[in-house]
């Protein structure tokens, strides 16, 4: 239904996702094939991880921010601020689709959903586990 929507124009819906890079990869991280031992030479740690948060709109837009470390609660409320005052703006309904991460759904943010949707931004949780999606 929210795909119909945005495909008519009735609504902007975009997709929002964090990933973070750095130097140094952590073992746990690795591949290895079925029966060879997980060894990864490395040197000492080096540098801080960078991280992105961005939303896509396909065919439209990607908007990004850049964050030395973790994406935490603070640059997430930031991040999402923008976007609702946005919305705003443009007096047009969004839609956020995202995961369950912890930071999306802590007390903090929750108290900001209802201001967010006065301002036309409205948030839709993927179910847990649903990689497919």
């Amino acid at each position: 239904m929210l795909q119909l929507s945005a495909a008519t124009g009735e609504i902007d819906l975009k997709y929002l996702d964090e990933s973070g890079f750095c130097l140094w990869s952590e073992p746990g991280y690795t591949y290895y094939f079925r029966g060879e031992q997980k060894c990864l030479e490395q040197t000492k740690r080096r540098g801080r991880r960078l991280s992105i948060i961005g939303f896509l709109q396909p065919l439209i837009s990607f908007v990004y921010g850049l964050v030395i470390g973790g994406v935490n609660r603070k640059s997430y409320i930031q991040i999402m601020e923008q976007e609702a005052a946005d919305a705003q703006r443009t007096g047009r309904t969004r839609v956020i689709v995202h995961d369950n991460e912890p930071i999306h759904r802590c007390k903090e943010v929750q108290k900001l959903w209802s201001k967010w949707e006065h301002m036309g931004l409205y948030i839709f949780f993927l179910p847990e586990y649903c990689s497919e999606m």
